[in-house]
């Protein structure tokens, strides 16, 4: 049964994903601005659901589903890693060294920050999102 809850929340995990690149490609970055939304969002849900899952606020069926499916299928590392290929491939190093950083540390604080969000608001992630995407918009 655990198969099908990862299968169906990485089904929607992917269709959230396709959908934030449809609507990123309409600004036309030359930047893989979709790939990092997508991470940096993916490490924000799987963030908090660690935090509740280590207060058993989450049941086993309900981990599977949005832990491993959802974020599983909603983030993309094969993706960002063909991305920086590219962006290498075409000696744009600058860029690539950029999306490897950008990547590693954001999400990774992501995830910590909000894997220790204990019954407060998280506001955190709020303010992290108004500002990133205060900065696409701005560095486009």
């Amino acid at each position: 049964m655990n198969y099908l809850f990862v299968f169906l929340g990485g089904g929607l995990g992917s269709i959230c994903r396709f959908g934030i690149a449809q609507w990123i490609a309409n600004y036309k970055f030359q930047f893989p601005w979709a790939t990092i939304t997508a991470n940096v969002l993916a490490c924000l849900v799987l963030g908090i659901l660690v935090g509740l899952n280590l207060k058993g606020k989450i049941s086993s069926p309900m981990g599977f589903f949005l832990m491993v499916g959802f974020c599983g299928g909603f983030s993309t590392f094969s993706t960002f890693t063909n991305e920086t290929f590219q962006l290498m491939a075409t000696a744009e190093w600058g860029k690539a060294f950029a999306n490897i950083f950008i990547s590693l540390a954001v999400c990774l604080l992501s995830l910590f920050a909000e894997s220790n969000w204990r019954g407060r608001d998280p506001i955190f992630p709020k303010i992290l999102a108004l500002c990133y995407f205060k900065w696409i918009i701005e560095s486009s």
